[in-house]
């Protein structure tokens, strides 16, 4: 069953000045369950593409329905609630509040979402078992390693039980050993949740582990390969 159908998506920017065609056409459809990694060089179009997934840009033309809903339609406001409730998120540079602890970081998205305190709490502790955090639940993110502050990143992508998650170069800032931690639990919660993940990536590490590769040049689709 596909989760997100993407139809003749097109993405330009500046158009008033020098126009830059991001995204070229781009007709796609994600399944549940897919571990998926969308490659190809620097200004691909690759992350510009991952964003209009998540609902964090807009395409010029084309649209993108998740679950039959199309996410092009709605206003920010809309697609800002789409995403709390739908969507979760890994990026490079791990994105967590520096002022809260683990736990603080992991619960915010459900604040946001109006859960109870207890449900909160009850998910948060899941998680840090999940992801292998349970003894740093009351540290700052300043005093984690890379590998571990992006564990925490995937725990609260995981925290408002999203119907996908998108992770944007979510190796490019760890180790080897922190990049096969990370992989391993991810690949875990796919075959055990049924987790879908969708990668932008330039990491081997990354591509290796994938089961179907989209390959994107210069803002068009130029291979899609099924591993299994």
């Amino acid at each position: 069953m596909n989760i997100i159908e993407i139809k003749n998506l097109t993405k330009i920017y500046d158009q008033e000045a020098v126009p830059v065609l991001a995204v070229n056409d781009v007709t796609l459809s994600f399944s549940a369950g897919e571990f998926t990694a969308i490659v190809g060089p620097s200004g691909s179009g690759k992350t510009t593409l991952l964003n209009i997934i998540g609902g964090l840009d807009k395409p010029t033309s084309g649209h993108i329905s998740i679950d039959g809903e199309v996410i092009n339609n709605l206003s920010e406001s809309e697609r800002t609630d789409f995403r709390l409730h739908h969507i979760g998120f890994v990026f490079q540079s791990y994105n967590l509040i520096p002022v809260f602890t683990v736990r603080e970081n992991i619960e915010f998205v459900m604040q946001l979402q109006g859960k109870s305190t207890a449900e909160r709490s009850k998910r948060t502790n899941e998680l840090l078992g999940l992801v292998g955090l349970e003894e740093k639940v009351n540290a700052r993110p300043g005093t984690l390693s890379g590998g571990q502050q992006q564990r925490v990143a995937v725990a609260r992508a995981l925290a408002s039980k999203p119907k996908f998650i998108l992770a944007d170069e979510p190796t490019a800032n760890l180790d080897s050993k922190s990049t096969e931690t990370l992989l391993d639990i991810m690949l875990r919660l796919n075959r055990d949740e049924n987790m879908t993940f969708i990668f932008s990536t330039h990491d081997a590490r990354v591509v290796n582990k994938a089961r179907r590769i989209i390959t994107v040049e210069d803002g068009k689709v130029v291979s899609d390969i099924r591993k299994d």
